[in-house]
């Protein structure tokens, strides 16, 4: 059951976060819940500290990206419900592939940003840009940013069907 409702809130978040660059609080906010509820309810005390601790780490792991600006409060509540719909060693899994993907996506998105795609893609056209580095500029008044939910949910669905690394 658990299990089920993350991947509905997975799916959910990862729309609005493409299509509005939002993670809502009407899909965060009841799976934090649904995922106190549900453990405390099976079992007791021991459920209640399962699931919250996985809602703390969750939320820990994202606070200091988002009080830097790096990340929207959406993800931080995304992964904080993760954590409490799984529990800490989870969300920690989940954070690790989360963070591997969203750091490959940013790589490709700076790549592009600097024209640089055209070297990685043609080896030849690499050596010849190396040769005579041109092409070398990044516009820095821009703010480069991405749906970070996407990150997430790749992330999550990772650590489920490839398991822990951690």
């Amino acid at each position: 059951m658990v299990y089920s409702i993350l991947g509905i809130v997975l799916l959910i978040s990862f729309i609005t976060d493409v299509r509005n660059r939002r993670i809502l609080n009407i899909v965060t906010f009841p799976a934090m819940g649904v995922g106190l509820v549900y453990y405390t309810m099976t079992l007791g005390l021991k459920g209640f500290l399962f699931s919250g601790a996985g809602l703390l780490v969750g939320f820990t792991l994202l606070l200091i990206p988002y009080l830097l600006g790096g990340m929207g409060a959406g993800d931080v509540k995304l992964l904080a419900a993760i954590g409490a719909l799984t529990g800490t060693s989870f969300v920690l899994h989940s954070f690790f592939y989360t963070a591997l993907i969203g750091g490959i996506i940013g790589l490709f998105l700076i790549l592009k940003r600097m024209s640089l795609w055209k070297y990685v893609t043609s080896p030849t056209y690499a050596v010849y840009a190396l040769m005579n580095m041109k092409g070398l500029t990044i516009n820095k008044e821009s703010k480069l940013t991405y749906p970070y939910g996407v990150a997430i949910t790749f992330g999550t669905l990772c650590a489920a069907f490839l398991g822990g690394v951690v």
